[in-house]
């Protein structure tokens, strides 16, 4: 399969740059995209406390993210700008959750330990709890949820999938997450 490349003009806007990698990879378009925000990003990464290095290696997930996820920019949410610093800014806060939170690494340290018995036990009726509640979601609500949580599919994969708009989509899952959690805090 041969790869389109647009190559579109530097002067070409940033969000021009999204639509063009989302649409069809183009690779010209992401370095300059790449080019136009990556000091930029390690710049802000530095001045938000992270290290050099630090910094470099989160600008690199950033831009990663972006050719991963550019088909989930929407413009008319926000600015290209204002999109790529909230992946870095995401980036950053997941990054100082796991290097500043011991207690997320002993957790994880624990799940290579057997369960007790009335860990398990706590866990099946986690689960029937979850079963039970997800049974009593609306199908349409239930669909989507399915999709997005144990197919991992992305919300704009879901939309297409089952021929919704993607504001919908969210939609479903939003009010879908809040009875759940409305039906297992009690």
């Amino acid at each position: 399969m041969s790869e389109v490349v647009l190559h579109l003009p530097l002067a070409a806007s940033p969000e021009a740059w999204i639509a063009a990698i989302a649409e069809h990879r183009d690779r010209g378009s992401f370095a300059a995209l790449y080019r136009c925000f990556a000091p930029k990003i390690k710049t802000y990464l530095i001045r938000q406390g992270m290290s050099s290095a630090i910094a470099e290696e989160l600008t690199q997930e950033t831009f990663l993210n972006i050719w991963r996820k550019a088909d989930q920019f929407d413009p008319s949410r926000a600015t290209a700008s204002a999109w790529i610093y909230t992946i870095a800014r995401n980036l950053r806060v997941d990054f100082l959750r796991r290097e500043y939170h011991p207690d997320d690494r002993h957790m994880a340290n624990d799940a290579d330990q057997p369960n007790t018995p009335e860990q398990e036990l706590h866990a099946k009726q986690g689960e029937n709890r979850l079963r039970a509640a997800m049974g009593a979601l609306p199908a349409e609500q239930s669909s989507v949820l399915r999709l997005s949580f144990f197919e991992e599919k992305t919300h704009p994969q879901i939309a297409h999938h089952l021929g919704l708009p993607l504001g919908t989509v969210k939609s479903r899952i939003r009010l879908a997450a809040a009875y759940l959690r409305s039906l297992l805090d009690d």
